[in-house]
């Protein structure tokens, strides 16, 4: 009997205090280890930035009734009314406000709905040697 109630106290103490210590050493590694740091920062320093203004305005416009591929803003969710200038995203022709694709263009190189990328190469084109 006594020897069942030590086991009762002493292996939920025992087992939480190695969690604490696994813990403790794993916090203490994150914040000393200069490697979990720099691989951090590289992955900051890697994340894909939005677009300029004039890569922007390199981007088709067209009006709402001119959209061929859906009537709402993936964005706003608002209706595109036939009278508004939409921005269409080259390649997957998907259009939205001409703010919201431009708010979220300068944020974000990726379509909102699809999530294809508007690389570098959409503006410069390689240029090619005819012969």
């Amino acid at each position: 009997m006594l020897f069942s109630v030590f086991l009762a106290l002493f292996l939920p103490c025992a087992g939480m205090s190695v969690v604490l210590i696994v813990y403790f050493c794993l916090l203490w590694y994150a914040t000393t280890c200069p490697e979990a740091a720099a691989a951090d920062d590289a992955v900051k320093c890697n994340q894909p930035t939005g677009l300029s203004a004039a890569q922007l305005e390199k981007l088709p416009s067209v009006t709402g009734k001119d959209l061929v591929l859906g009537e709402d803003c993936a964005v706003c969710l608002d209706v595109i009314r036939a009278d508004e200038p939409v921005r269409l995203v080259p390649g997957c022709n998907h259009g939205f406000h001409v703010e919201c694709a431009d708010t979220w263009l300068a944020k974000h190189p990726v379509c909102p709905i699809c999530r294809s990328g508007l690389g570098p190469d959409l503006f410069d084109p390689p240029e090619t040697n005819p012969c």
